[in-house]
């Protein structure tokens, strides 16, 4: 993890090296405390990706918990009901 204060922002080519190198966030302080997070796109893509697979998990898990599922032979004959008797 690299922390630097808002002054070395001005140094947008060490920031945006170390952000690709390390893959990793750099967290910018203004008089002490946190204030932005500068972090590679590549980086971002990826860890928004991880948190959408991981909500439609943690939804899943849900609707087991809830008995909110269909069994697997009646969601199939639904289908072939729907678009192979048309």
């Amino acid at each position: 993890m690299k922390i630097i204060p808002m002054r070395d922002l001005k140094n947008t080519v060490e920031v945006e090296k170390h952000c690709i190198k390390e893959q990793d966030p750099v967290y910018v302080t203004k008089n002490g405390y946190g204030r932005l997070v500068v972090i590679d796109i590549e980086y971002y893509e990826k860890t928004m990706q991880k948190m959408y697979e991981a909500k439609a998990v943690i939804e899943g898990l849900k609707d087991l918990e809830e008995r909110n599922t269909e069994d697997v032979a009646d969601t199939i004959r639904k289908l072939k009901e729907k678009f192979l008797l048309k």
